[in-house]
């Protein structure tokens, strides 16, 4: 028995044959090897282990991959057997004990499998303990001792297979991110299709306008000009008559406490475009919570008497009550004399 986890040996167990026995005699040792490495005893913490475990420490192995310590046998050219016949044989007698179950990547497993390796003593001596000359049974061609007690191809495959799930998980998150900005440039895309346009000079609003313009909490001030941009609401607020401005600022600072200004800036005429006059002005406003006395507030005082003047003539008569009254008065009947007056007389 040898242990060199230095070298990467961590159990090897050795025969030594001077080619006097025969294959079978060789199989029935390595049948007990197979006996010896399925016993089990308790281990100081009361749990089941193999019993060769607790003498010597050894690699667990992964799930569905955990050999048998390999068993080394020299062959030392005494006897007068020939190891080159006796080999053979005896991998066919104890195929059972070291053949290993064939992967989809081309490798074996060796769950509870015993690695058998065969080397001439001749050729150790040659080549040394790190020489190629380790024959393991059912693998071709000779191998170094470390890759003879070993699985390369597993390893191999298992390199394989971890460089495919990192090329996997880097596809999956490119994947996701190229996902991710899709999204993001298509709610741009439904965001700038919601954007306002500006009513007066058809430009798009920008972000800091587009907010100040959104509904807040019902305390909140209201934008004055929610459908016009920035420039626009500038040029807005400064009304059409920029001659009368300061005047319209003089009138609304003497109102009285009575006086309501339903408008923060002048009324302009829906016909003619131009703004109100104080007179007008202040003709159209609201009383109280009660409409506008007057009959078409949003029109200045000479296009509501045009508008009366064109229904007068539609419809031929005058709409002024002054007018109106004298049409409809009927004429007072002469008073007849009854029987009274003569009564009187």
């Amino acid at each position: 028995m040898l242990t060199a986890p230095q070298d990467g040996v961590p159990l090897l167990f050795i025969e030594v044959d001077n080619c006097h026995e025969t294959a079978e005699e060789l199989a029935d040792k390595l049948e007990k090897y197979a006996r010896f490495f399925k016993r089990k005893v308790k281990d100081t913490d009361g749990k089941e282990r193999p019993m060769w475990r607790t003498r010597w420490a050894a690699p667990e192995g992964r799930y569905g991959d955990a050999p048998h310590p390999p068993v080394l046998l020299v062959f030392n050219r005494i006897g007068e057997r020939n190891p080159n016949r006796t080999v053979p044989c005896l991998m066919q007698l104890t195929r059972h004990l070291w053949q290993g179950d064939r992967q989809r990547g081309g490798h074996h497993l060796y769950d509870r499998k015993i690695p058998i390796i065969a080397v001439g003593l001749n050729q150790l001596r040659e080549h040394g303990p790190a020489g190629p000359v380790f024959a393991r049974f059912g693998r071709s061609g000779p191998q170094t001792l470390l890759e003879a007690i070993g699985n390369p191809r597993r390893e191999a495959a298992d390199a394989r297979e971890e460089e495919e799930s990192k090329a996997r998980a880097a596809q999956y998150q490119a994947e996701v991110r190229r996902a991710a900005q899709e999204q993001a440039a298509k709610q741009a895309a439904e965001r700038e299709a919601r954007r306002p346009v500006c009513a007066g000079c058809g430009a798009k609003f920008t972000d800091a306008r587009w907010q100040a313009v959104q509904p807040t909490d019902w305390g909140a001030t209201k934008d004055s000009h929610p459908h016009l941009c920035d420039d626009c609401k500038a040029g807005a607020v400064v009304s059409p008559a920029a001659g009368t401005q300061e005047r319209q600022e003089s009138v609304r600072g003497a109102a009285g406490a009575d006086d309501f200004w339903p408008a923060p800036e002048r009324p302009v005429r829906t016909e003619c475009g131009a703004a109100f006059t104080d007179e007008r002005w202040k003709a159209t406003k609201s009383v109280g919570w009660t409409a506008s006395p007057a009959k078409r507030p949003s029109l200045c005082g000479d296009c509501d008497q045009r508008c009366e003047a064109d229904l007068d003539k539609a419809w031929g008569v005058s709409h002024r009550p002054e007018e109106r009254d004298q049409e409809q008065e009927p004429a007072v009947p002469e008073q007849k004399t009854g029987w009274l007056s003569r009564l009187r007389r």
